[in-house]
């Protein structure tokens, strides 16, 4: 694929792959996401919440996602249309990122958090699935796209940790306001992609997901997601209260990102080499490493950074490995719901519990048992693919 709009590889009536417009995307929305997932917690923490009402409110907020990604999939795939469902989500999700930065009691930031849970996690699911739709049978050229995400994200976060170092952190509700708008704004310069596998038959949903394959996949989705929650819910605090400052807080952030970066830039040769399954494999079993580095080494830099240096493999490889395989099992008319399947079980349902449960660790019990319990499900998952995960070509037919 070139810098400029890139010719689709297939033969459906699609004549150029929007790039610029479906990494713009990209690029805004996990623009927000590095404002919020390492700032949010310090900004809950200046409000008074403690780590118990922060591990509810992201588990409440995350719970969102078992719920919204599969009624907005549900109704995109009804409707075949994608794009006015991602765009009401993306202003409400604005508009409740606005009132959270109005209120201060608990209470208060459950109920909206809830609410821009259930509208911001809407919008990816079924973005992943316009992006696909619009590669066509050229899915190898998905990290290329989704590389602009990470992009977003290093920018945000390195750029808001410098910001906070001189400013208060309950500007932050603003920031994420405004971005989340400009993304908004993106998508309406983007069409809408075609799905003309509609029209074949397919197996039906309950048949996809009886399938042994397709449940151990959702199941390392789920595990891996619950381990990441203990790092978005607490890995701020965690580096703050052993002394790191905001600004090292952002670049440990940054670092892990852009080893994402470099992950998506080489899918394509992974894949090749090793195939779908053993980069799930791995990914897994570096996973269980990294949380076990971070319980155990928090004092240590050089250990630190190599531990976020494997978010390359945690997050970069095993999203895109795992969006493959989601495009390859789930055709057709159950693209969306796939997508949804995915985010609502791993991201939503992961991480929903996974923040529950280390916000119950983490006072009582300290750090190192929350994470090494996060190490211990990661390689158990690790297990259940090479025992049941079967191999599939890295190119979609």
């Amino acid at each position: 694929m070139t810098s400029n709009e890139s010719p689709a590889t297939n033969h459906e009536p699609r004549a150029t792959v929007p790039y610029w417009r479906l990494s713009g995307f990209y690029l805004f929305y996990f623009g927000v996401v590095g404002l919020y997932m390492p700032y949010w917690p310090l900004y809950l923490d200046s409000l008074g919440l403690t780590a118990g009402g922060i591990g509810l409110y992201f588990g409440v907020t995350s719970a969102m996602r078992i719920l919204a990604p599969n009624l907005w999939g549900w109704l995109a795939d009804r409707s075949n249309r994608r794009m006015p469902f991602i765009r009401l989500a993306l202003v409400m999700a604005a508009l409740m990122f606005f009132l959270l930065g109005q209120v201060s009691s608990l209470t208060a930031l459950l109920l909206l958090g809830m609410l821009m849970g259930f509208f911001w996690t809407g919008a990816l699911p079924q973005f992943e699935a316009v992006t696909l739709g619009h590669l066509g049978n050229n899915t190898d050229a998905y990290p290329r796209i989704r590389i602009w995400g990470s992009i977003g994200f290093i920018l945000t976060v390195t750029g808001i940790g410098y910001y906070f170092e001189w400013f208060p952190i309950d500007h932050l509700p603003l920031f994420i306001t405004a971005v989340m708008l400009i993304c908004l704004l993106n998508t309406a310069l983007l069409p809408e992609a075609a799905v003309s596998q509609s029209k074949r038959t397919y197996e039906p949903l309950s048949s996809v997901l009886k399938k042994p394959s397709v449940i151990v996949l959702l199941l390392a989705a789920f595990f891996m997601q619950f381990s990441h929650a203990p790092y978005y819910a607490f890995y701020s605090l965690y580096l703050s209260e052993h002394g790191y400052a905001k600004t090292v807080i952002s670049a440990m952030w940054s670092l892990g990102v852009l080893a994402e970066v470099v992950a998506f830039l080489l899918m394509r040769r992974f894949i090749r080499l090793w195939g779908l399954r053993y980069l799930m494999i791995g990914s897994l079993l570096l996973a269980a490493l990294r949380w076990w580095m971070i319980a155990t080494f928090v004092d240590n830099m050089v250990l630190m950074l190599l531990a976020q240096l494997l978010h390359g493999a945690t997050f970069g490889v095993f999203h895109a490995v795992a969006i493959l395989l989601i495009h390859k099992n789930f055709p057709g008319r159950l693209q969306g719901r796939g997508q949804a399947l995915y985010s609502s079980l791993s991201f939503g349902l992961g991480v929903a519990l996974g923040s529950l449960i280390a916000g119950a660790m983490w006072e009582p019990l300290g750090a190192t048992p929350t994470y090494l319990m996060a190490s211990v499900v990661t390689a158990a998952a690790a297990l259940f693919c090479w025992k049941w995960l079967e191999e599939v070509p890295s190119r979609q037919q």
